[in-house]
């Protein structure tokens, strides 16, 4: 196949990912993890899906497990606003214990090819947004959603629908996330969202991996080291298991960080040679973990994420 200016493009935009943005707006926030505690811990609330919590009661969930911080999910928290919640309850509550309000998850189309699809896209973006701010919140995750199913879709146009997303986030208070997708054939590989992320040259731009997804993408771990850890103000911490293969694996074979074959310790030194400092936000959506008790899910689960940053990073 000739190589094309589009592919040199594409090539040089990738590997000049970590040098070529701008620090984003939020970044002092992770500031104060050191070596000794190099990342934060948060519990993503897919891990307890199956359990059919409340988002206030995932909330007392997390505090009581001793996390750092929640990701929950928008219909999670619309569906306590739309059941007469009050999100400045929450917000206290996670004040008092001091846990952030680390990211949460959205679906808002953003990157579809349809403008008129796209436009309502960034007003549900906007409504999210929202309702990350009122507790607390200064991220969101930013998958591809829309853009799963089709083959070759144009980068260059993601990286402008990525920008157009983030200046929705400006005005909101709120950074979207751009999220790996390995199912995707869309963004499910490394390359792919530092091309995006760097071309769509927006000084807020930054990218929330995921150990499952890489792996599902089929990108290479090393990969990471090419990204600029200042911009991952959010990681996805999971393992998987040798079977399913690669090709059949999918997001119910995730298991608890450490009981798998992820190379977990070089995944979480690397991220932290490249400036990271953020959340390790354990994302799990086992059946098995559905069935048992959410508040031993939780506790095994950042049990198992301290170990192996405690691994990583021994003293």
């Amino acid at each position: 196949m000739p190589i094309t200016r589009r592919h040199i493009l594409q090539t040089t935009a990738v590997l000049t990912a970590a040098h070529t943005l701008q620090p984003f707006t939020f970044a002092d926030e992770d500031s104060d993890m050191t070596a000794a505690a190099p990342f934060g811990f948060c519990f993503n609330t897919s891990t307890v899906r199956g359990q059919k919590l409340k988002l206030d009661a995932q909330v007392n969930l997390v505090i009581k497990a001793g996390y750092d911080g929640i990701e929950p999910w928008i219909r999670d928290i619309q569906a306590y606003v739309d059941a007469g919640g009050n999100l400045q309850d929450i917000r206290n509550k996670l004040d008092d214990a001091n846990v952030k309000m680390t990211s949460a998850i959205g679906f808002a189309r953003w990157i579809v090819d349809d403008e008129a699809e796209r436009t309502k896209g960034l007003e549900t973006a906007k409504h999210d947004m929202a309702l990350v701010k009122q507790l607390g919140g200064t991220h969101i995750a930013a998958p591809p959603i829309g853009a799963v199913d089709i083959e070759d879709f144009d980068l260059f146009a993601a990286a402008e629908r990525y920008h157009a997303l983030c200046e929705v986030g400006r005005q909101s208070g709120v950074i979207p996330q751009l999220e790996l997708w390995g199912f995707s054939k869309t963004l499910s590989r490394l390359g792919e969202l530092a091309f995006v992320a760097t071309e769509s040259g927006h000084p807020d731009a930054c990218v929330l991996p995921d150990i499952y997804h890489i792996y599902k993408g089929g990108s290479d771990f090393a990969g990471l080291a090419m990204l600029n850890g200042k911009r991952i103000h959010c990681f996805h911490v999971n393992d998987y298991p040798a079977d399913p293969p690669r090709s059949t694996i999918a997001d119910k074979d995730r298991v608890h960080v450490g009981d798998g074959i992820a190379p977990v310790s070089k995944i979480l030194q690397m991220i932290y040679d490249s400036g990271c400092r953020g959340m390790l936000s354990l994302e799990l959506f086992n059946p098995t973990y559905w069935k048992q008790d959410a508040l031993q899910v939780a506790t095994e689960g950042l049990a198992k994420v301290k170990a192996a940053v405690t691994k990583a990073f021994p003293q």
